[in-house]
C-alpha cells in the first residue's frame, strides 16, 4: 500500500512543506527481515530514524511490517535535515500497513511534526513555531506537535494546533479525525500574551548621572539608530546598554511572533510561546563570524538574526575579531543577513539596533582626568585601528560616557524612570509610522529611510545647510554619514514634537559625529 502524510522542513527560518511518501511492497521469500529504504535527500539525522520509528511502532504495541518499505520526503531535489520526519514518517507506514483503518486519507489536511523516542514518546523539535506559521501560509488545517512544542505553536492563527504525548496519543487522534469527532486543539489567547508581554527587571531609574548619556539613548531608541559609548571602565556604558530595552516602543504581536520565530528555529524558545521582550543579545568577544552572522551545516540564524527587533550590544568593541566584525555591514546597512551556499542562498532578519562600547584606550585612562593613562600613542592608535572607517560610518550616534563624580554616586535624588522616557520615545515613533504610512517602503524608525525619504522629509534651513556643510567638510564625512545625520537630526525633531528639523537638531546630531577617528587624534 501507498500513503502521504504532510510534515515540513527547515530553511533558514522558514519551514516548507514536504510529503512523506509510504510505500509497503512484499520482499521475496529470501529477505525474511523486510527491507526499509528512506530517499529523498536525507542527512544522518533522517537515515537514523528508521531505527527510532521501528521500535517506537512495535513499542508501542503495533506490527512493523516485514516487507520492502520505502519512505520518500518530497520534493526529492531538497536536503532533509534535523529528526522532525520522525513522527510523520511513523504515521505513514501505520497507514500504510493498515493499523489506523479505513477512511485514513482524511487526514491528508494535517501536519504531523516530531521525534520519536524509542518507546513511543514524541519529543519535541526546533523549530515548531516556523512550522505552524508555514501552516497558516499555505492552508493545512491542523498540527500535531510534542506537548513541549504546543503552546509554542499554538500562538499562531488559522491552525488547529494538537498535543501528543506519545504515539499511542497520535494513534487516538487520527482515529478521532477518521470517524468525525475531531479532539479539541490547544487555544492560546493572543490578547493575554501581549498583557504579558514587555517586562523587564532593570530600569534607567538605577542609573545615576549621565544626563548626556540618557538623551543619546532616548535619541537612539526614538530613531533606532545605531549606538558607540567611549568611557573608561566602571562608568556605566554596560549598565546603560542593557537598559535600553526599557525605553524601546513595545513589542506589537507582529514583532513578537517574528522574533519568536527566529529563536524557535535556533532552539531558544524552550516551548514558551513568544518571546516576552525585547531580545539583548551580548556575544562575548571570542565568537566566530559564522556565530555572529549565522552559518553552519544546515545554516542557523546568528547573534545578528537572534537580536532581530531588539539590541546587539558589543562590549570592548575592539577586541572582537575584525573579520566578525566586518560581517556586520551588510546587517546594518540592509536589515538582513544573506548566507551563500554551493546549493542554496539563505536569508536571515536582522533589523535590530547595534549598540557598542569600548575604552579610550588599552588601559582604559586615556583623557580620564582622575587617572592616569599608561599607553603609548603608538598602543592607542593600534588599539582603535581594529575597528575599520566603515563599520564607525554605519554607527549614527557616537558618545563619550565620562566616569561619575562622587557627589553624583552619593546622591540620593531619584532618576527618571524608563517609562517617562518611553512615553517620549513611543510618541516619537508614532509620528514616524504616520509620516510614513503611505511610502510604501516597511519603515518602522527613521533609521531606516531610504535615500528618496531622507529627501522628503529632512529638509533643512539655509542656516542649517550651511551649518551641516561645513561639518562635512571639516571632518570629512562620506555621503552616507551625511544622511545618517539627517535622519538623526529628524529623530531629535519628531522627539520634540515639530514637523520640521531646527538648527538645534542639527548641531547636536553632528556631535554625536564628532567621536569618529578624530576623537582619539585630539
Amino acid at each position: 500500500m501507498h500513503f502521504t502524510v504532510k510534515t515540513a522542513s527547515l530553511i533558514g527560518v522558514e519551514a516548507n512543506p514536504i510529503d512523506a511518501e509510504v510505500d509497503i511492497k512484499p520482499v521475496p521469500s529470501d529477505s525474511p527481515g523486510g527491507i526499509f529504504l528512506m530517499v529523498g535527500l536525507p542527512d544522518a539525522a533522517v537515515r537514523e530514524s528508521r531505527q527510532r520509528i521501528r521500535s517506537a511502532i512495535t513499542n508501542t504495541g503495533f506490527y512493523f511490517p516485514l516487507a520492502r518499505v520505502t519512505v520518500n520526503l518530497a520534493p526529492a531535489d531538497l536536503k532533509k535535515a534535523g529528526s522532525g520526519f520522525d513522527l510523520p514518517v511513523a504515521v505513514g507506514i501505520l497507514a500504510a500497513n493498515g493499523d489506523l483503518g479505513k477512511g485514513v486519507e482524511r487526514i491528508g489536511d494535517t501536519l504531523f511534526y516530531g521525534e520519536l523516542g524509542l518507546d513511543g514518546r514524541v519529543r519535541p523539535v526546533r523549530g515548531a513555531l516556523a512550522v505552524a506559521v508555514a501552516c497558516a501560509r499555505v492552508g493545512i488545517r491542523r498540527l500535531v506537535v510534542s506537548e513541549e512544542s504546543v503552546e509554542e505553536a499554538a500562538v499562531v492563527r488559522g491552525v488547529d494546533v494538537h498535543a501528543a504525548a506519545t504515539l499511542a496519543d497520535v494513534v487516538r487522534l487520527v482515529r478521532s479525525i477518521i470517524g468525525g469527532h475531531d479532539p479539541l486543539p490547544v487555544r492560546i489567547d493572543a490578547e493575554a500574551l501581549l498583557e504579558g508581554l514587555n517586562e523587564y527587571s532593570v530600569d534607567f531609574s538605577e542609573v545615576k548621572g549621565q544626563a548626556s548619556s540618557k538623551r543619546a539613548l532616548e535619541v537612539a531608541a526614538a530613531g533606532g539608530h545605531n549606538l558607540l559609548m567611549i568611557g573608561p571602565p566602571g562608568s556605566g556604558k554596560t549598565m546603560l546598554a542593557k537598559r535600553i530595552p526599557t525605553i524601546l516602543p513595545p513589542f506589537t504581536f507582529e514583532e513578537a511572533l517574528e522574533t519568536s520565530v527566529v529563536h524557535s528555529v535556533a532552539g531558544l524558545t524552550n516551548g514558551g510561546g513568544l518571546v516576552r521582550v525585547r531580545p539583548f543579545r551580548a556575544p562575548h568577544h571570542t565568537v566566530s563570524d559564522a556565530g555572529l552572522v549565522g552559518g553552519g551545516a544546515p545554516p542557523r540564524p546568528g547573534e545578528v538574526s537572534l537580536a532581530h527587533n531588539g539590541i546587539l550590544f558589543l562590549d570592548e568593541l575592539p577586541e572582537f575579531d575584525r573579520n566578525a566584525l566586518e560581517v556586520l555591514r551588510q546587517p546594518l546597512e540592509d536589515g538582513n543577513v544573506t548566507i551563500a551556499r554551493a546549493l542554496m542562498s539563505l536569508t536571515f532578519p536582522a533589523r535590530l539596533m547595534l549598540v557598542a562600547a569600548l575604552n579610550p584606550c588599552p588601559c582604559g585612562r586615556w583623557g580620564d582626568p582622575t587617572g592616569q593613562c599608561r599607553c603609548t600613542p603608538h598602543q592607542i592608535q593600534r588599539y582603535v585601528a581594529r575597528i575599520s572607517g566603515p563599520l564607525l560610518d554605519r554607527i549614527d550616534i557616537q558618545i563619550e560616557v565620562p566616569a561619575l563624580q562622587y557627589s553624583e554616586l552619593a546622591s540620593s535624588k531619584a532618576a527618571e524612570p524608563s517609562s517617562a522616557i518611553r512615553e517620549r520615545v513611543m510618541l516619537a515613533r508614532e509620528r514616524q509610522k504616520h509620516r510614513y504610512r503611505n511610502a510604501g517602503e516597511p519603515i518602522r524608525a527613521n533609521s531606516l529611510m531610504s535615500a528618496r525619504l531622507v529627501r522628503d522629509h529632512c529638509t533643512l534651513d539655509e542656516a542649517s545647510q550651511s551649518r551641516l556643510e561645513t561639518a562635512v567638510k571639516r571632518m570629512g564625512l562620506s555621503a552616507r554619514a551625511y544622511h545618517r545625520i539627517l535622519k538623526v537630526a529628524r529623530t531629535m525633531a519628531d522627539l520634540a514634537g515639530r514637523d520640521r528639523i531646527a538648527g538645534s537638531d542639527v548641531a547636536e546630531a553632528v556631535r554625536y559625529r564628532s567621536l569618529d577617528r578624530n576623537y582619539w587624534m585630539a
